[in-house]
């Protein structure tokens, strides 16, 4: 388990009435990932007519082998039964592992590999959580379809030969993927350059591909599932009666990050806030609380989205 905690604050929204009081703004200097800023209060709405992006981030500690993946499949199959006006994007990191296990192959080869051969060699793990996911799915006769790193778009522009901002969303075969599939299950942690490598996104990618390919989609919300339910106002290990947080700012969220959480991905969260998208952190439990991190804009914030996603789960 990480150890990331939270420890709330005079500002902490602690209850309807802070809620609706309180307007928390984030300062995001240094980053400017060219996405448009948008207000996405719909996010808050309760289920309606017509299919809605959900994106979902299934996260290496979570994909420990094949139980996991039946598990994983379960959980998916069940949603769209809950939820079945959902079109669900399925972002798989590599397994437990699997990640590190390669580089220790490649240092084995040669003491600094060359960043664009590791860069390839690490996308086998991803490619591999993707078909093996989508062969499960297939099994359990959930209408849904697997795509490569090029195939699902994330891509840095000619504008950025450092690759140094964040790619962007491309092609439209992800869309397409999703307008004759229930889920498209896609590879995290990667993108391309605009000549076709394939570029890593660092330590905790895949909630940045997740993010983005949220932001690109128009999605309703992003989902992260770790193996741990959120945050907590102390540290679980230490503290057995440490209590679980339904709810943050992005700007505590930064906070902890800053501080060396690796709950979430700063990058991911820096993106997720300027585009005002609502994250989910979450674990694989049906019945498990969740945490919701989002700048509160209206009445209706954080505790409308946990009262959706607890309905769709």
């Amino acid at each position: 388990m990480p150890r990331c905690f939270f420890l709330p604050s005079k500002g902490e929204i602690r209850s309807s009435s802070d809620r609706d009081s309180l307007l928390v703004g984030i300062s995001l200097p240094g980053f400017a990932p060219g996405f448009e800023m948008r207000e996405r209060l719909c996010v808050f709405d309760e289920i309606s007519s017509g299919n809605r992006i959900v994106v979902l981030k299934v996260g290496g500690s979570v994909l420990t082998g094949t139980k996991a993946f039946r598990r994983v499949t379960r959980f998916l199959k069940r949603r769209l039964e809950l939820a079945p006006n959902e079109k669900l994007v399925v972002v798989v990191s590599a397994e437990k592992l699997t990640t590190d296990t390669l580089e220790r192959r490649a240092r084995w080869i040669v003491r600094e590999p060359a960043v664009r051969a590791l860069d390839l060699l690490w996308s086998t793990g991803e490619l591999q959580s993707v078909a093996l996911l989508a062969l499960y799915l297939q099994a359990a006769d959930v209408r849904s379809i697997g795509l490569n790193v090029h195939e699902t778009g994330l891509q840095f522009l000619a504008g950025d030969p450092a690759c140094s901002g964040c790619p962007q969303l491309t092609g439209g075969r992800l869309e397409t993927a999703l307008a004759a599939h229930s889920v498209v299950v896609v590879p995290g942690f990667l993108a391309t350059r605009w000549d076709g490598a394939i570029v890593s996104l660092g330590r905790g990618g895949s909630d940045l591909s997740a993010v983005l390919l949220a932001i690109g989609l128009g999605a309703v919300r992003c989902e992260l599932v770790k193996d741990v339910p959120g945050y907590f106002d102390e540290d679980p290990r230490r503290n057995s009666g440490a209590v679980q947080l339904p709810q943050i700012s992005f700007e505590r969220a930064l906070e902890m990050a800053r501080g060396g959480c690796e709950l979430v991905q700063m990058r991911a969260l820096v993106a997720a806030g300027e585009a005002n998208l609502p994250l989910v952190i979450r674990s694989m439990g049906e019945r498990a609380p969740i945490t919701v991190i989002a700048t509160p804009r209206t009445s209706r914030t954080a505790d409308s989205l946990n009262e959706v996603v607890s309905a769709e789960t």
